[in-house]
């Protein structure tokens, strides 16, 4: 019988994870365990996906405040600290800023408007365009951004960021002074020691602020990339993808974990003869056309993946073929042709007209948004995916 499926995207349950967990085990118990009990079979590159949270929790990569704090004052000298362009999330950078403001004695709070990098909205355009403000130049201060605008309530979420970060850093002991603007070296009228807390466009920003005479200039990625007095760390990505553990903690980014990868690749390979394709999985890369909100806070997809998944797809438009080359046919002759037109492709399309429209975007990032969609970050309970045919094509039996 004619094949009639082609990509699925399963979420595996598993154990709730603990630091020191064998995680190899557990990823490849789990998902032989859910294959017997739904009534499948893997196949050769079947994709495995595992969210980042999970090795980051086996690895007992956490972090406290102190710890966070500790490094700041070593790095920055613990006196007046320009903080720039941080998102707004209690999630994402609340429990950062909780450390960071421990460790200084001013915080000069730079939040670009009206919306962070990833997307989450202090304002929208229409209140920039009427209050006749350029974003682009205009430099606003903490009574000046009242005055325009009042209080501004994420729809989401129901806080105010700017009342709510202000709040933490007081709280944790430092004096705080709030200005918007979006050209990082507005930063240098209040300071020359910076903490830059993009994420996509942090290179940038560290070699503006050089050029334009910073002292000082950290990035998150330049905070706990080495322990602390026994903390966890994260040597390529410092704070860049943690998270809110608790109100004093926070779960890194997962360290090294292409051996963890392959170990599980292996395993497989000994237990089903089959060669399944892993990766360690984010945040997917896609936005939300409602929120505005691009959900990408991480600094990449896929901080490890097994060597089959390096890439791009390299696929044919079937809708092209079917409208251009083969317009004159349906039926049997429509599906041969298209099928023979697949059987004869290039290896790579870059530049042919058939290929227009695909995805040419890498394949981590491709299949890491499928996983971050079908486990959520929730109470789902799957935080292993397993994706099977997503390399087929029409032709596949």
């Amino acid at each position: 019988m004619e094949r009639k499926i082609g990509t699925v995207s399963r979420g595996v349950r598993c154990p709730i994870i603990r630091e020191g967990d064998n995680l190899c085990d557990i990823v490849v118990n789990s998902v032989l365990e859910a294959a017997q009990s739904e009534g499948f079979e893997l196949r050769n590159r079947d994709v495995v996906g595992i969210t980042e949270s999970i090795v980051a929790r086996a690895q007992g990569n956490y972090a406290t405040v102190d710890a966070i704090a500790e490094d700041v004052k070593t790095k920055t000298g613990g006196e007046t600290v320009g903080v720039i362009f941080p998102i707004t999330s209690r999630n994402r950078f609340a429990i950062n800023l909780k450390g960071i403001a421990m460790g200084c004695k001013k915080v000069v709070l730079m939040l670009s408007y009206p919306s962070d990098e990833v997307g989450n909205a202090l304002l929208t355009y229409d209140q920039i365009d009427a209050a006749g403000i350029n974003p682009y130049s205009d430099v606003l201060t903490l009574e000046r951004y009242r005055e325009l605008f009042g209080e501004n309530i994420h729809e989401f979420t129901g806080v105010d960021y700017v009342d709510y970060y202000s709040n933490i850093v007081k709280e944790a002991g430092a004096e705080v002074e709030v200005i918007f603007a979006n050209q990082a070296k507005t930063i240098l009228d209040y300071t020359d020691c910076i903490i830059n807390c993009d994420i996509h466009t942090r290179v940038r920003t560290k070699r503006i602020l050089k050029a334009a005479g910073a002292k000082i200039v950290l990035g998150l990625d330049d905070i706990l990339n080495a322990p602390v007095n026994g903390s966890g760390y994260n040597t390529k990505y410092g704070l860049l993808g943690s998270n809110k553990a608790t109100e004093d903690k926070i779960k890194l980014f997962p360290n090294e974990c292409k051996d963890l990868v392959l170990d599980i690749q292996s395993s497989f390979l000994e237990k089903t003869g089959k060669l399944i394709e892993v990766m360690v999985y984010g945040d997917g890369a896609f936005k939300d056309p409602q929120g505005k909100i691009w959900e990408l806070a991480d600094p990449v997809v896929s901080p490890a993946f097994t060597d089959g998944l390096i890439g791009t797809p390299n696929e044919l438009k079937l809708k092209y073929l079917a409208d251009n080359d083969f317009a004159n046919l349906s039926g049997a002759e429509l599906k041969e042709a298209i099928s023979n037109s697949i059987k004869a492709k290039q290896d790579n399309l870059v530049g042919n007209m058939a290929s227009q429209g695909t995805t040419p975007r890498q394949l981590t990032d491709l299949l890491g948004s499928l996983c971050d969609l079908t486990s959520g970050s929730g109470d789902k309970g799957t935080p292993i995916i397993l994706i099977q045919g997503y390399f087929d094509n029409y032709t596949t039996d």
